[in-house]
């Protein structure tokens, strides 16, 4: 079962407004489940690749509700601020769940994803391509830190997203493919 499967099922569960948004998944612009397969398989969530996927399918979820004029690829409300409020709840699941499994790196890794995304978008100041592109950088590169752990490069690389440097968003990618050397 998909990562967006299972996120789909535990709202259907839990019940409430953000059941009733649910919606065939839509086409999405990063394919998610790819993202949360490579988080998944990495090193250190080997022991729930599972859980790691979902954690990643909520907050992107809530990410889009967010970022995404209020629709997600699998909870599309008719109201905007019942997207906001949705996002938030998806935010608080996957940071819960990472918490239970006891994962404090990978809550700090998930919580500095979602301060990026944040700045993209709010220093965007009319360049929503630019912002996506930093955005799903940082999606990558985060799935990858999340699994495995964080590198220096990605240290960096962050750094240079904070600091609002151009090409930001390649040095996200380029952390999130290559191996960090020594």
């Amino acid at each position: 079962m998909s990562a967006l499967d299972r996120l789909a099922q535990e709202l259907r569960e839990e019940g409430g407004l953000l059941a009733e948004a649910l919606v065939e998944p839509a086409q999405a612009r990063l394919d998610l489940d790819a993202l949360a397969t490579r988080t998944g398989a990495g090193a250190r969530a080997a022991a729930a690749p599972g859980e790691y996927g979902l954690v990643l399918a909520a907050v992107r979820e809530g990410y889009l509700l967010h970022y995404g004029d209020g629709l997600g690829t699998i909870v599309q409300p008719t109201e905007r601020d019942l997207g906001l409020l949705g996002g938030d709840r998806l935010y608080a699941l996957g940071l819960a769940r990472l918490a239970a499994l006891g994962d404090l790196d990978a809550v700090s890794e998930l919580a500095d994803l979602i301060s990026l995304c944040a700045q993209a978008h709010a220093g965007a100041a009319g360049d929503d391509a630019g912002a996506r592109a930093l955005a799903d950088a940082a999606w990558q590169a985060a799935a990858r830190a999340i699994g495995d752990g964080a590198t220096p490069a990605l240290a960096r690389a962050k750094e240079r997203a904070r600091a609002g440097e151009v090409d930001a968003a390649n040095a996200l990618r380029d952390a999130a493919e290559v191996p960090d050397l020594p």
